[in-house]
């Protein structure tokens, strides 16, 4: 069954010399390129971007029971198996967080928006929420435990540069 290719929005900067780079908002996909592109440029990156987009999309096509077993395995492989998560879920109503978990009972629930990112990106996030079971407060012992994943920093900076791209203000954790 082929999907049929959401609504694109192209938008031109003036400041964007080369990049070009594409997310997902809401329904559509967003498109940025430079204001120097000619239509045939335009054209032949929003194809691009689109399909790429839409690749990734179907790749983190993740049910809960693969969430759950990602997460073990992270935290078997960087947190030396301490953190025993009992469930991790999809879930729609996160619109100011990634992810969020409840230690007690061993539950985390990851935000639908990370669908469709790259899936270091979401192994941060369940790394992240995974650490929470061992360190409750976001303070230098939980950061030794979250930098054991090697993306990390990588990764924060994308959620932070996808959060400014969205208008979403990020979570506190990532502020000064």
């Amino acid at each position: 069954m082929s999907r049929r290719r959401p609504p694109v929005e192209v938008r031109r900067s003036k400041r964007r010399r080369r990049t070009v780079s594409a997310y997902r908002d809401g329904e559509r996909i967003v498109v940025l390129i430079p204001a120097s592109f000619d239509a045939d440029d335009e054209e032949t990156w929003v194809t691009a971007m689109v399909a790429k987009i839409l690749r990734a999309e179907a790749r983190s096509e993740l049910s809960d029971d693969d969430l759950t077993r990602r997460a073990r395995a992270l935290s078997d492989k960087y947190l030396g198996g301490l953190a025993e998560p009992v469930s991790v879920r999809w879930v729609a109503n996160q619109h100011s967080r990634w992810g969020s978990c409840t230690p007690a009972d061993g539950t985390i629930r990851v935000s639908e928006r990370l669908q469709g990112m790259p899936g270091w990106v979401l192994d941060y996030v369940l790394v992240h929420e995974l650490a929470h079971f061992l360190e409750p407060r976001h303070d230098a012992a939980f950061w030794a435990w979250v930098d054991r994943y090697p993306k990390s920093r990588k990764a924060q900076g994308y959620l932070l540069g996808w959060s400014e791209a969205s208008a979403v203000r990020p979570p506190s954790e990532f502020e000064d």
